[in-house]
């Protein structure tokens, strides 16, 4: 296949909701995940918005103007992720990344883009299936998330879940 096409089929791929990760790419286009790595950084380098996300490559949606995008501080131990994402999501938010503030690196960003429970038992099984560390076990649990809501009330609503969840982190 030739190097153009299989990076428009590349683009095509990831501009989905869902992210695709390099090996299925590498095995629905027929060359190695090393190969869609050079793509995928060349891509990047010719401008367009790729992101490698947990669970894969994708173009971020641009959040319409109707989202009210903020961000909450929050403080759990590893074991209350899988729940503090669920609670936000349960309660309509959209979870946009985590945030670290890490001494020697400064501000750390992962991206999420979590949705749905789906979504965050993907991403859950993914950290476990990597056995990888949270950022926020970097920082003793101590964390920001961006989150996309409706609107200020909805965000409230939000934060009142997180605060009976007791994930609200409280100094």
């Amino acid at each position: 296949m030739e190097a153009n096409l299989r990076r428009e089929q590349i683009l095509n791929t990831i501009n989905t909701a869902a992210p695709t990760s390099a090996s299925s790419l590498a095995k629905k286009l027929g060359v190695s995940r090393q190969v869609i790595v050079g793509d995928v950084a060349l891509l990047r380098a010719q401008g367009h918005d790729i992101t490698a996300t947990a669970r894969g490559y994708m173009v971020i949606p641009q959040f319409k103007e109707e989202h009210y995008l903020v961000k909450v501080a929050c403080q759990h131990n590893a074991g209350g992720t899988q729940d503090e994402l669920y609670c936000m999501v349960a309660a309509g938010a959209i979870v946009v990344n985590v945030i670290i503030e890490h001494e020697m690196y400064g501000e750390m960003t992962g991206l999420l883009n979590l949705k749905t429970r789906a979504d965050v038992d993907a991403f859950i099984t993914k950290i476990k299936s990597s056995e990888v560390k949270l950022l926020s076990e970097l920082t003793y649990g101590i964390h920001l998330h961006t989150i996309a809501c409706r609107n200020k009330a909805h965000f409230e609503q939000v934060v009142q879940a997180l605060e009976a969840g007791g994930f609200l982190y409280k100094n």
